[in-house]
């Protein structure tokens, strides 16, 4: 058996894919809230300081919309859709992972990413982002935060999986 062998249901590797996955995610929800403490507790509000000049700069933002600022200012809509993915996702997670390792730990990623940034919804009314990127002042991309990078990286890795694995059946 190896790593792109499908997990089988209630298999001590499913188990252990699980347990892994669910710490991962635990880290990085943890990473994600601890940062966002820091940079509310430190900083003023679009406060900014270079960390690599020209390219990336530490800036406190706060986000009451998703993506973009798309849906600003319904916060508890998206808090509710929010909760609402993520407990669908746990609810079909074996079907969504197809016994795929990889997608274990996308969607835990996701997961997180979803748990941290509806955290701030309910608590702080709004996201807390602080990673700006950028090309001095000619080019900025819309400030983000750790849950947002998880849920990217999730969604990556997870429709990567898509197209590189063959379904359960045998198809592409």
């Amino acid at each position: 058996m190896n790593w792109f062998d499908p997990v089988e249901k209630s298999s001590a590797r499913e188990r252990k894919l699980f347990l892994v996955s669910g710490l991962i995610a635990i880290s990085v929800l943890f990473v994600d809230q601890v940062s966002k403490f820091l940079t509310v507790a430190n900083c003023r509000l679009w406060e900014s300081f270079d960390l690599i000049p020209p390219v990336l700069n530490f800036t406190y933002a706060r986000n009451e919309g998703a993506a973009w600022s798309i849906l600003s200012g319904h916060v508890w809509l998206l808090f509710a859709f929010g909760m609402l993915a993520g407990v669908l996702m746990l609810i079909f997670f074996r079907r969504l992972a197809e016994g795929f390792a990889e997608r274990y730990y996308a969607l835990m990623l996701i997961f997180a990413g979803i748990a941290g940034n509806s955290f701030d919804r309910a608590f702080h009314g709004a996201v807390i982002d602080f990673i700006h990127i950028h090309y001095y002042d000619l080019w900025h991309y819309p400030v983000f935060n750790v849950a947002d990078i998880a849920i990217c990286t999730g969604v990556g890795i997870y429709i990567l999986s898509g197209f590189l694995r063959k379904t359960p059946d045998g198809k592409k």
